[in-house]
């Protein structure tokens, strides 16, 4: 129970104060408080001491000497910033006070964790690993940049591009690069990029600027707009000093929008020097080709005279003669045997007077003769019969007889062998049909290979 007696009850303003500051500190945990400086001072001591304000009230604050960490010297009236640190009294005077343990600019400060926490997020879900990393094309056919039209990146970009290689063309999707709308205009450019399909890497990018002024380029959707895309993208932001969530989910980041343009083509002078030399070496190749494929020519040409229809028809009509002659030969000795034969049957017949023997050997005489005739036709059809087979086998193994059937000799166009094989030759290569008469220059369209 409280004693009613004023001598007994109070207590002195120390403890007073000492009290509340007991129950404050325990009562309140360290927390962030944002405001305007005003009344700062920088005693010989090395503390600071100030006010922070707002629009309807202000508290008393100090940043003791152990506690300053960084460019805490760049503080000035009328800096917003985040102080953060523990509620206490200063019991000498009963006033209240913030002691801060740290402090930082408002703006920046709130960003910077916004911009680490993002970080930390997309780098546990992957989007920042190299093997999501696509390779940029060795000479873009068409260069896409995403970019304000306006802004001084631009200008840099394009006058890189057309002093290193003007020849590849630069389309430009424009989107805000600063302020609330960015992010949008940003993903938009981005899908309309992809969506169009007519360029095969792309380069997102601003110039220099605050943390604030850059803040468009780390907005999430962005960077995962920037993750999904299927075409390579080189971010370039800001200056060499500044990074972005952007820098981290692309595919390459450049130091500047300038370093984008002399990263994406290479330096026309070089590929000018190397063509130049390849140039050269190609000549060189070509002509020791031409010589070789010359002497292969020649060889090639002696071979088909060799083997050609018309020698092939030279030897067969040499054949033939000689066959021809042979038969001949042997039918004259034939008809030699048989006249010797019936002139020693007509001998006999001499020599025997009966009229019965003669009109026997009169009719018999007839029948030889019948057989003779009857023996020298067979004889004379069996030898042109076979004449007859001997010219057809031999007009069935002549090329010009093949040829007259509607068969073709097929050729290589360029190497000029003979094509047995489809499988030989490719579509789209040259070849030469001779036929019986004149020859075919044609154009393979489709190969069927046999079993």
């Amino acid at each position: 129970m409280q004693s009613n007696d004023p001598t007994t009850a109070a207590i002195s303003v120390s403890q007073l104060n000492r009290r509340v500051k007991t129950l404050i500190e325990q009562g309140m945990a360290r927390l962030w408080v944002e405001g305007e400086i005003s009344n700062l001072s920088r005693p010989g001591s090395g503390h600071i001491y100030l006010s922070l304000k707002d629009d309807t009230a202000q508290v008393s604050a100090a940043w003791f000497r152990q506690r300053q960490r960084g460019p805490a010297i760049g503080f000035k009236n009328g800096d917003r910033v985040l102080a953060y640190g523990r509620v206490s009294i200063y019991e000498a005077r009963g006033n209240y006070q913030l002691i801060i343990e740290q402090m930082e600019p408002a703006g920046e400060g709130v960003l910077k964790r916004r911009f680490d926490a993002l970080k930390l997020k997309l780098a546990g879900e992957g989007l920042f690993d190299e093997d999501r990393k696509q390779a940029l094309p060795e000479l873009p056919k068409r260069i896409g940049i995403i970019t304000s039209p306006t802004g001084a990146a631009i200008r840099d970009i394009l006058s890189i591009l057309s002093r290193r290689f003007p020849a590849v063309p630069v389309i430009i999707y424009p989107a805000a690069v600063q302020g609330d709308a960015a992010p949008d205009e940003l993903i938009a450019a981005l899908a309309t990029a992809v969506q169009r399909d007519e360029c095969d890497v792309l380069i997102m990018g601003r110039g220099g600027g605050s943390l604030e002024d850059l803040w468009a380029f780390n907005d999430e959707q962005v960077a995962r707009a920037i993750s999904d895309c299927p075409l390579p993208v080189i971010s370039a932001v800001g200056h060499e000093v500044d990074f972005t969530i952007a820098d981290f989910v692309a595919d390459v980041r450049a130091p500047t929008p300038s370093g984008a343009a002399e990263i994406i083509v290479p330096n026309q002078s070089d590929w000018l020097r190397q063509i130049s030399g390849f140039a050269a070496r190609i000549a060189r190749v070509g002509q020791r080709a031409l010589e070789d494929r010359a002497q292969e020519l020649d060889w090639l040409g002696r071979r088909l005279m060799a083997s050609s229809p018309a020698a092939t028809l030279q030897r067969q009509r040499n054949s033939l003669r000689e066959h021809s002659g042979r038969l001949n030969s042997a039918m004259r000795q034939q008809l030699l045997e048989q006249k010797n034969s019936l002139q020693a049957i007509r001998s006999e017949l001499m020599k025997l007077s009966p009229a019965l023997s003669v009109q026997r050997s009169i009719g018999r005489l007839q029948q030889l003769r019948q057989r003779l005739a009857t023996s020298t036709h067979n004889t004379v059809s069996d030898t042109s019969h076979k004449i007859a087979l001997l010219g057809r086998a031999l007009n069935s193994v002549s090329p010009l007889a093949t040829l007259g059937r509607g068969y073709a000799i097929v050729k290589q166009e360029d190497s000029g062998a003979v094509l047995t094989n489809a499988a030989n030759i490719e579509p789209g290569k040259d070849i030469r049909a001779q036929l019986s008469r004149g020859e075919i220059i044609a154009t393979v369209k489709k190969v069927l290979p046999g079993d």
